[in-house]
């Protein structure tokens, strides 16, 4: 394992606190401006499950954790049984000596401490950053302090335990890992978090969603801070709704987004279809989990990209991408909204557990975030608000407003309601004005545009970012998503060179951008277990991989065993 990098793994019930101790942690290795990677990992329950956090820390960059840690902190016995074998070496186990007797490591009475206080069954959790603090060698005031401003509810108790535990561990813990600062302070964001202020900083203002994990943190985020956002979050009843909710505010002119996961995308594909029909406007967020159907709510996989590529009836244009980092989850999705805004198309932005809801360090530049709108014909540029009465009348010299008008690349003006003219979005096939028809020359002609449109929206795509290189190596590794921030992480614990690529857009794929690594055999990672972005890389890319390393256990790859898998397969390669 890597020594340059330091992990902690806090583990215990659910509803115990284990995320938010591991969160402390987290806090507290960027605040001394290490970078930071936290994985949580925790069943499908609200009270009772076993439950753990994973914070990887560097003063260089850290895109994974790591599965062995240099300090495990198991509030519970099941932690410390489930746990005790993930300690590194030069590692300490740290466990509640109240619910293990005779453990091996450091026993500490979290539990019969705790039970000095108020609510005792969720004090435990403080017991983390206490032990931690004592581990790395902060003083007693710097730990108070620490615990004072991240438990600030009931705050003199959690510093009088947390003191307690921290005299405790003192003895045998104290300032036994060392860590190297940063140059400055960073800050912590989850990949939820950057998708959603990417959205609002290319001026979203309407995102709906039903509640669905991994896609949920989304919805808190926004709705905890809609106003300072300026964006409108509904929660309706269902997926369906939130579909058809959506599509009817972007009649209004309203930049809206909806957010799932795997189930929930299944509901919308109705709607989808009809947004396709309709020319709709509208970007999508599919975090995908474990499946099929529920599948494991809480574990992670990368199943649904032959879903998303192929979802809805009918022939329609269609933008899919996915982010291989959380700077790039904010960037692509402000890119995302961008584009379907100006290209009146379903986006479809492909993100998973591991991605939306890992928290790392990540500097965020809202200055690069494109502003989304609809093409202002006359000028050739997005207009400056989704509200604007783009196109018309003048779009058609003076006629009517036609809101499908055939165009040389496929778009119509869009109008805005309230208007004088008429404004008519039709999911039956519908002439230029949007009247229903069953005319077979005109249901011929919007055909046309609509493959116009795709074809133009290609053509937008090609001069975009597409793919990714990190590295460079004569081995070649392809990744996609949130494997790439593994792939990344095993080449640097490997000490393996290697070009990494990593194709951003998958949906117009970008066959110009890879079409070097024909015949280059390369390494394909991916979280599925058919190999379906291998499938894709062949068959629309026309790359085919000389080794394929999928995990599908519905946990996220451990860049120690990545790496000898990466190794492994060069090696079969070379003997081949």
């Amino acid at each position: 394992m890597s020594r340059d990098v330091f992990t902690l793994l806090v583990g215990g019930k659910a509803g115990e606190g284990v995320k938010k101790s591991a969160s402390v942690a987290a806090s507290h290795l960027a605040g001394i401006g290490r970078h930071v990677f936290q994985m949580d990992d925790y069943q499908s329950l609200i009270r009772g499950g076993h439950n753990f956090s994973v914070v990887s820390s560097a003063a260089r960059e850290v895109t994974s954790h790591h599965e062995s840690a240099d300090l495990v902190v198991a509030l519970d016995a099941r932690s410390y049984e489930l746990h005790r074998e993930r300690v590194a070496d030069g590692g300490v186990l740290v466990y509640n000596a109240d619910e293990v007797s005779g453990g091996q490591g450091v026993g500490l009475p979290m539990s019969s401490e705790a039970a000095g206080y108020p609510r005792s069954e969720l004090r435990v959790g403080v017991a983390g950053p206490a032990a931690f603090a004592a581990a790395i060698g902060l003083d007693r005031a710097a730990m108070e302090d620490l615990v004072r401003r991240e438990y600030p509810r009931d705050a003199e108790n959690n510093v009088a335990y947390a003191g307690a535990v921290y005299d405790a561990a003192l003895p045998a813990l104290g300032g036994r890992f060392r860590l190297e600062r940063g140059e400055r302070p960073l800050r912590i964001v989850s990949g939820n978090e950057a998708i959603g202020l990417g959205a609002a900083a290319a001026g979203l203002d309407a995102y709906f969603a039903y509640p669905m994990t991994p896609s949920s943190s989304l919805l808190h985020f926004l709705a905890a801070r809609n106003e300072d956002l300026g964006i409108t979050v509904v929660h309706p009843e269902s997926e369906i709704a939130v579909a058809n909710m959506a599509i009817g505010a972007a009649f209004a002119g309203a930049r809206t987004m909806v957010g799932t996961s795997g189930g929930g995308f299944a509901l919308m594909v109705e709607a989808l279809s009809l947004a396709g029909m309709t020319e709709t406007p509208l970007l999508c967020l599919l975090a995908q989990r474990s499946g099929p159907s529920t599948g494991v709510p809480t574990c992670t996989e990368q199943a649904d990209l032959w879903f998303a590529l192929h979802c809805g009836h009918g022939e329609f244009p269609r933008v899919v991408a996915a982010p291989g980092s959380v700077e790039e989850a904010f960037r692509l999705t402000a890119e995302m909204l961008a584009l379907v805004w100006r290209w009146q198309v379903v986006g479809i932005l492909l993100s998973d557990k591991h991605l939306s809801e890992s928290s790392v360090t990540a500097e965020l530049d809202p200055a690069g975030a494109p502003w989304a709108g609809p093409l202002d014909r006359a000028g050739g540029v997005p207009a400056a608000s989704g509200g604007a009465p783009v196109g018309a009348g003048g779009a058609g010299g003076g006629r009517p407003y036609r809101r499908y008008a055939e165009t040389a690349d496929g778009v119509s003006p869009l109008l805005f309601p309230p208007s004088r003219e008429l404004i008519k979005w039709n999911s039956y096939e519908h002439d230029e004005a949007g009247i229903t028809t069953e005319d077979a020359g005109v249901i011929a002609r919007m055909h046309e545009k609509r493959l116009r449109k795709a074809e133009a929206v290609r053509a937008a795509v090609e001069r975009l970012t597409t793919v990714n290189t990190h590295g460079r190596g004569d081995l070649t590794v392809f990744a996609y998503g949130s494997t790439t921030m593994s792939v990344l992480e095993a080449l640097r614990v490997g000490g393996i060179e290697a070009t990494v690529v990593q194709p951003i857009y998958l949906e117009p794929f970008p066959v110009l951008a890879l079409a070097q690594y024909r015949g280059s055999a390369p390494i394909v990672v991916e979280q599925s277990a058919g190999g379906q972005f291998a499938r894709l890389l062949e068959e629309r890319g026309g790359v085919r991989a000389g080794a394929v390393i999928r995990r599908y256990d519905g946990r996220p790859f451990d860049p120690g065993a990545l790496a000898d898998g990466i190794r492994a397969a060069a090696a079969r390669r070379e003997r081949q």
